[in-house]
């Protein structure tokens, strides 16, 4: 299951460079992943210091 960024974000920008896909990108509001290319590796959430990236 891919995962999601949830209204927690904080947009530091921690997780996008993390990616070992690239699927994470700054979105309006808050950073999003594209489910089409996420991996479920989890990097996002372990890096993130606010738990934003769950599993969906």
């Amino acid at each position: 299951m891919a995962y999601k960024i949830n209204d927690a974000c904080i947009s530091c920008g921690a997780c996008e460079p993390e990616c070992p896909v690239s699927c994470i990108s700054a979105g309006d509001d808050k950073y999003v992943i594209d489910p089409d290319i996420c991996i479920e590796c989890g990097t996002c959430n372990s890096v993130c210091p606010v738990d934003a990236p769950q599993p969906e």
